[in-house]
């Protein structure tokens, strides 16, 4: 499988590693009020979809970036590529 890294062109797949679910980048307030529940959840629950799922690549061997990839999960095919940094801080995510 070919990542096509917006820095760095297409990458094979094995300079990278999966970490899962890309909903990780929106982590619960740890001074909510429901805070242990929050990030019981974060940690433990994840969706297990088949289609088109948005994740999160660390790009190992290479220049050490996180990537948010949207991937079909049943046939591989990969719609788009994100620097996970540019999605946070379109979240509101860095402050």
């Amino acid at each position: 499988m070919i990542i096509n890294h917006p820095l760095l062109g297409p990458r094979d797949s094995s300079e990278f590693v999966y970490l899962g679910d890309a909903s990780l980048i929106e982590r619960p307030d740890w001074e909510g009020e429901t805070a242990p529940a929050d990030f019981h959840d974060y940690a433990y629950l994840r969706e297990n979809p088949a289609g088109w799922h948005r994740e999160l690549w660390f790009h190992e061997g290479g220049d050490r970036s996180w990537l948010v990839v949207t991937r079909n999960t049943i046939t591989h095919e990969i719609s788009n590529v994100e620097m996970a940094r540019d999605v946070a801080r379109s979240k509101g995510g860095s402050k």
